[in-house]
């Protein structure tokens, strides 16, 4: 006899999906019950594997007329809950690990169509093979999935040259809610036909419908890579730097992250093997990559003259060029370890936000100035990707406090932070999503008219409210 009994929904899945796709083993569970940063522990009701779109579908159609909610899970990456279910027991979280193909890659009309739980870098690596290169570059990049990074509409290291995952889609295959299929995998780069729905299930964190396929663009691989790391006196400076060096460079800027001398400090603390790159310190640093597609262009000498002229104009105190690969990748794994560093450090309270960039100095100033008055309890580490306006301003608990005390001011960290933010021009999500963690500061920023639009779209796609619940939106 299942668990629940034989007409249980859980016995009702079992006997129409197989175990092979329904699995109830309790350690496969306790693996998909508590998200990447355990804000959160659900109890699911089972881990649904299936191996293809009409498997999912049947399952989906399924769900619908059982009402059982579904939560589709891809790498489990995520920082603000999506991907967890909640601890009812009835909710069946739904993986396409199994669902990991490369359908085509099509090196003239630069795309490639992929399955949802392919790996991002499984997708770099088949879109290298064919001479051509995907840009979207995360932290996570070994684990996450591209179904997941499709449904939260990631960022990551590239976003200036080449767009949120967003513009690097040109087709999706999703199943509704009631198991219908809708699919658009002909990698068209001009269709107006009607409503954009593809656009739609981007970023929506799998609240309507579950995309199990998508067709992705591809560019020319770089072939030609300059890499810096850049003591810069203020945030005013390193604004005007990226400008400079876009204009100097032929706008060939593909990477501009910022990072204060925290957020180094911790790096070279708890990551062993990191070295800083430049003697002395700055308040402020600079990572700045130019890539090119043509091998003969001169990226390091256009940089090293820009930054020549950067630190004649004061934008800069210091820098120093990559002399090859094994020194790029040290920068690189300085900026990439932030999150680490700043983990190992210990408790921190975290806030993804965006600017327009003429905005990102000001509000650096304003907010930086508030923690210090007002939060001795914090340190401030605030890093991120200038070149498009987004900046992780994460707080971390100062040495020598008790366990718990920066987090008893969350609250109030958070509203003054996204006020602020919002004073500015500025999001309280950049790129991490809503979620869980987000739901109640999307309802207080959004527009009343924004909000019944949302509430209208979920309920056209997700009647019976199965897709995702509690995420983004409210339960209704």
């Amino acid at each position: 006899m299942m668990p629940g009994g034989p007409a249980s929904p859980l016995a009702q899945l079992v006997a129409r999906c197989g175990t092979e796709v329904i699995v109830t083993d309790p350690t496969a569970l306790e693996a998909t019950a508590v998200d990447h940063r355990r804000l959160y522990r659900g109890k699911p009701l089972a881990l649904a594997l299936p191996r293809s779109t009409a498997e999912v579908s049947q399952l989906l159609a399924l769900c619908n007329a059982l009402r059982i909610g579904v939560v589709p899970q891809g790498g489990n990456t995520g920082y603000c809950g999506a991907a967890t279910p909640d601890d009812s027991g009835a909710q069946l979280v739904l993986s396409l690990r199994r669902m990991r193909a490369v359908r085509r890659v099509d090196a003239l009309n630069d795309s490639m169509v992929v399955e949802a739980g392919c790996v991002l870098a499984e997708v770099q690596q088949a879109a290298a093979t064919a001479g051509r290169f995907f840009p979207l570059s995360l932290g996570s990049e070994g684990s996450c999935q591209i179904g997941g990074n499709l449904s939260t509409n990631a960022g990551g290291v590239n976003v200036l040259r080449y767009g949120m995952t967003r513009e690097l889609a040109l087709g999706l295959e999703v199943v509704l809610a009631d198991g219908r299929v809708l699919s658009s995998l002909d990698a068209l780069r001009k269709d107006n036909t009607g409503y954009d729905l593809r656009n739609l299930f981007i970023g929506a964190e799998g609240t309507l419908g579950v995309i199990t396929a998508a067709a992705l663009r591809l560019f020319p691989m770089p072939r030609a890579v300059a890499t810096a790391f850049v003591a810069v006196p203020t945030v005013t400076a390193a604004v005007q730097l990226l400008a400079d060096l876009r204009a100097a460079s032929g706008d060939r800027v593909s990477s501009f992250e910022l990072v204060p001398q925290l957020a180094l400090d911790l790096v070279l603390q708890h990551i062993p093997g990191s070295r800083a790159p430049l003697g002395g310190g700055s308040p402020w640093y600079v990572l700045c990559e130019l890539t090119s597609a043509r091998a003969e262009d001169p990226l390091a000498a256009v940089l090293e003259s820009a930054l020549g002229t950067a630190l004649e104009a004061g934008l800069a105190t210091d820098a120093v060029l990559a002399q090859g690969e094994r020194e790029r990748r040290e920068f690189w794994q300085l900026r990439e370890n932030i999150p680490e560093g700043q983990r190992r450090d210990g408790a921190s309270l975290k806030h993804d936000v965006s600017l327009p960039i003429d905005r990102l100095a000001a509000f650096t100033e304003r907010a930086s100035a508030w923690v210090a008055a007002e939060v001795p309890e914090a340190r401030l580490v605030a890093y991120g990707h200038v070149g498009d306006g987004n900046l992780h301003f994460n707080l971390n608990q100062a040495p020598g406090l008790p366990a718990g005390a920066l987090a008893a001011r969350e609250t109030a960290v958070k509203r003054a932070v996204h006020d602020l933010v919002r004073e500015h021009g500025g999001s309280f999500s950049a790129e991490h999503g809503i979620g869980r963690l987000k739901v109640e500061e999307l309802q207080r920023y959004a527009s009343p008219v924004e909000l019944d639009l949302m509430r209208a779209i979920k309920r056209a796609f997700d009647p019976n409210g199965i897709m995702n619940p509690g995420k983004v939106l409210p339960r209704a």
